[in-house]
């Protein structure tokens, strides 16, 4: 089965949707010292949420009695999402290295394949695990520079406490949104929770305003909330939303493993840092390996679908 059969809109977020995710990468390198992570997941999401709204709002108002019964299931993605896979991510790049957060990010497709299996029943099999583990293989490639002394000889700290915590709560964000049904669709339904997110957000960012105050530079606090509310926010949580919706949570998930091939593009391109070898292998591996996972056909998904 071709992966062009899964249709052109999510072929083409496949793409994309990780691209957009790896500019958080160069958000949470810039944050530190100049907006506190509690505050920037809040400008972040309140950004992203006012980018939704206007589109979101007709079919808001229209299923309003129906939606409005799954306002804790909502609030509870929100938690999820945006506080703990938003603010927990930035406070733990405070104290640890890009290579700790690329390692520990590279287990979340892996999670999401596992939970999948065990509660959708939406199982990689045959090829499919091959073309996972082919990725795992890029991945670790990539963020361990082509060397695996530098991955046997990471110094873990407090800070991947942090993303690990993240990565465990992506993966339930993952298998939730897949496995709870929603009366709305799959950008409305992001909407309302990321209003959820910020409702869990709020008291936490004025508690550590309250400790660490505002930010000196307020306008560059913002220009960094923005990026990160119009590229990893509005743009990444829907597409990834609506490729949950049309290729199960599992495959969905493997999205992230083109996360370290886009963060080096955007690092040559933004930062001046050229793409080495190990970039190249990484990507030899990455890119068949997703394919194989994606293009065939994924028969628990088929079953519910018909």
């Amino acid at each position: 089965m071709p992966l062009s059969s899964i249709g052109r809109l999510p072929l083409l977020l496949i793409i994309i949707t990780p691209a957009m995710w790896s500019a958080n990468y160069l958000v949470a390198r810039y944050a530190p010292g100049i907006v506190a992570p509690h505050l920037l997941a809040f400008l972040r999401w309140s950004m992203a949420f006012c980018l939704m709204l206007p589109f979101a709002w007709p079919e808001l108002r229209r299923e309003w009695p129906q939606w409005r019964r799954e306002w804790k299931e909502m609030i509870f993605l929100g938690a999820l999402g945006m506080w703990i896979c938003g603010a927990f991510v930035y406070i733990g790049g405070e104290t640890t290295a890009a290579l700790n957060i690329g390692l520990l990010y590279a287990l979340a497709p892996v999670l999401i394949a596992i939970a999948s299996a065990w509660v959708l029943k939406d199982r990689l099999k045959g090829l499919q695990l091959v073309g996972l583990l082919l990725a795992v293989a890029g991945v670790l490639i990539v963020v361990s520079k082509g060397s695996w002394q530098t991955i046997v000889s990471v110094d873990f700290t407090v800070g991947d406490i942090w993303v690990i915590i993240a990565v465990i709560s992506w993966t339930i964000y993952s298998v939730v949104l897949k496995q709870r049904a929603s009366v709305l669709g799959s950008f409305a339904r992001v909407t309302v929770i990321t209003a959820g997110g910020l409702l869990v957000l709020l008291p936490f960012t004025l508690a550590e305003i309250a400790v660490t105050g505002l930010p000196t530079d307020m306008s560059m606090a913002l220009f960094i909330g923005a990026i990160a509310a119009i590229l990893p926010g509005f743009g990444a949580y829907q597409a990834y939303a609506y490729l949950q919706q049309k290729v199960g949570a599992a495959r969905a998930g493997l999205v992230l493993y083109l996360g370290p091939l886009y963060t080096g593009l955007l690092g040559w391109w933004v930062l001046g840092e050229p793409p080495q070898w190990y970039h190249l292998l990484g990507a030899v591996l990455i890119i068949p390996g997703m394919y194989l996972a994606m293009s065939i056909k994924n028969t628990a998904t088929t079953q519910r679908a018909k």
